[in-house]
This record gives structure tokens, sequence and C-alpha cells, in this order.
């Protein structure tokens, strides 16, 4: 198994957490998403795996590339 990262695609703000630790996940599945602009932009799961960590919170404001969340796959 390894741990896989999971980068916001863009730098706004966390709108909406969609997985909790310990759910699983397939790849291209929403776990995050990030309001920017007044859009709405999902990031997906890369990989399908466990979800181990979730590295922000709901109204945190997130980075370009920045680590949100932590699957094991």
């Amino acid at each position: 198994m390894s741990h896989e990262e999971l980068l916001s695609d863009i730098t706004g703000k966390v709108w909406k957490i969609e997985k909790a630790v310990g759910s699983q996940v397939a790849e291209g599945e929403t776990v995050i998403v990030v309001e920017s602009m007044k859009m709405e932009i999902p990031v997906a799961a890369t990989v399908a795996g466990e979800i181990v960590e979730i590295k922000v919170k709901e109204g945190e404001e997130v980075s370009e590339m920045q680590v949100v969340a932590i699957i094991n796959s």
C-alpha cells in the first residue's frame, strides 16, 4: 500500500468536504470542493483507496498544489 497526496488544482476556499477519514473512494470521485471566483471546483481522487487524512477544514483557504488529503491506495 502507498500513500498518495491529493493536491488542490487551484487557490481558493474549501467549500465542502465530501469524504471523511476512513471513507473508500474511487479514482475520479470528488473528495473536496474548492470555491474560487464564485465557482465550485471539485478535487477528485487520483487513485482508488481509503482516505487516511484530511488536511484542511471547510472555510479554510488553500493554495494551488497544496496537499488537501492523503489516500492509502
